[in-house]
């Protein structure tokens, strides 16, 4: 676990501790420069940026439940496949993902949401051995495989992606 964990801020630290108690081998990594975007991420890790597990969130509009869907940097959501299994989606702003999840947009992870999401991951994740995926805060990462997510998750995976 990262040294200046109590340092750290609360997001980073609810995804540290929640890592943990789950058993998860690699605890997250506090990054010298923020990483909001995909690109960043695969940056700053020296991965492609398909390895990186791009957290986006919709709103269910039936119930104003949060929809996370976990894909590759590389690939675009497709807002009807999404809206094929859960029902009907709209946009998230940054206000409706911050108290939902309690993360900020850059930042959020696929685990310790403040209120659980209905959680899809897209199957072109699966390319990769190895992913990077937020972990609570535009600095913070860490490292897992795709069924580790789908573990950690317990997120159905489907075809949720536009095709390239």
């Amino acid at each position: 676990m990262d040294n200046d964990l109590q340092q750290r801020p609360e997001g980073f630290q609810r995804v540290a501790q929640a890592l943990a108690a789950q058993g998860h081998p690699h605890a997250p990594h506090y990054l010298d420069t923020a990483a909001r975007t995909a690109q960043e991420a695969a940056d700053a890790l020296g991965v492609s940026v398909g390895q990186i597990a791009k957290s986006v969130i919709f709103k269910l509009r039936a119930v104003e439940r949060a929809v996370l869907v976990v894909t590759s940097g590389d690939r675009r959501v497709d807002e009807k496949k999404v809206a094929a299994l859960v029902g009907p989606v709209g946009r998230a702003d940054a206000e409706f993902v911050k108290a939902q999840t309690g993360f900020s947009i850059g930042g959020v992870s696929p685990v310790a949401h403040l209120n659980p999401p209905l959680t899809l991951i897209d199957r072109d994740l699966f390319r990769f051995d190895e992913i990077w995926a937020a972990a609570g805060h535009p600095n913070g990462v860490f490292r897992l495989s795709p069924q580790q997510l789908e573990s950690l998750t317990g997120a159905p995976v489907a075809d949720v992606v536009q095709q390239p």
